[in-house]
């Protein structure tokens, strides 16, 4: 990956965390934090990847995203000077949940043998 397309990930991630502080109110207790952004090199695309604690609030937070996500499109443009800026779209990122799984599995496994 190009060391412009990693610069504007960081950017990216740093203003739309921001953003997520400011603009978006997500449930008491609940815990949104942005893991990875990938940028295509086009620079059309930007896949913001959320992990999300307690996983229960999940769905939740990927709503309230959605609903807002004109918003902090609107605010990203008035942040940064990219042409093209790139369209923001949110994720989950699962590996924290997966990783849990497979650890529960292998307790599961070593506590059968």
């Amino acid at each position: 990956m190009s060391e412009r397309i990693l610069r504007i990930n960081e950017l990216i991630r740093q203003h739309v965390n921001e953003l997520l502080l400011t603009e978006v109110d997500f449930p008491k207790g609940c815990l949104a934090t942005i893991v990875q952004v990938e940028t295509s090199k086009d620079l059309r695309h930007s896949k913001i990847y959320i992990s999300v604690l307690p996983v229960k609030y999940t769905s939740k937070v990927i709503n309230k995203l959605k609903h807002n996500i004109g918003k902090i499109q609107h605010q990203l443009k008035k942040r940064l000077s990219l042409k093209p800026l790139p369209r923001i779209s949110f994720a989950i990122d699962r590996t924290e949940k997966e990783a849990n799984d497979i650890e529960l599995l292998l307790d599961s496994i070593k506590k059968s043998s």
